[in-house]
């Protein structure tokens, strides 16, 4: 295991998206505009409802951000697939955290349900994301997790077996 800390701020996040955090050819979150958080607030390799890891974080909502303006016209609402890859990248993020080598890839959901909308007017966006499995053989590392996205405390999207794989090649 890898000694990182366990919260992250938002130039953490950055540096990991230029490769700096886990290391060239190593777990990356993307830069902006795609980075779909602010802060994680917290990460384990070890708790979580399954005991088998988790990570938590925060992206702030401003009515600027860049998605609004083009989804929808006149109907400004944060696509729904936005969230999602910020469930992946969070889940990716965290195989990376444990030390383990290789690049991310999203590999798929098994479940997805959106129950709410963000708008301009929410401020901030909860991720948690818990680990159901978490494997790393020889020929395999993936972690697969539940999450959930939280608007200013009210859930919204719901999402079952996130599959997320590292590899070196």
């Amino acid at each position: 295991m890898a000694d990182y800390p366990t919260q992250f701020a938002k130039e953490d996040l950055l540096k990991c998206a230029r490769g700096e955090l886990f290391g060239p050819g190593n777990a990356q979150l993307p830069l902006p505009p795609m980075l779909m958080m602010d802060r994680i607030t917290d990460v384990s390799a070890d708790s979580g409802a399954h005991g088998k890891g988790h990570i938590t974080a925060e992206f702030d909502i401003t009515p600027d951000l860049w998605f609004f303006e083009c989804h929808f016209p006149g109907n400004p609402i944060m696509p729904g697939c936005l969230g999602l890859d910020g469930l992946w990248q969070l889940t990716g993020f965290n195989l990376g955290w444990r030390g383990w080598q290789g690049r991310g890839y999203a590999l798929g959901v098994g479940e997805v349900k959106l129950t709410g909308m963000v708008r301009p007017d929410r401020k901030m966006l909860t991720y948690k994301i818990d680990f159901t499995k978490a494997v790393q053989t020889r020929r395999l590392t993936m972690g697969v997790a539940d999450g959930i996205v939280e608007a200013d405390g009210e859930v919204i999207y719901q999402v079952k077996d996130m599959k997320v794989a590292l590899s070196e090649s």
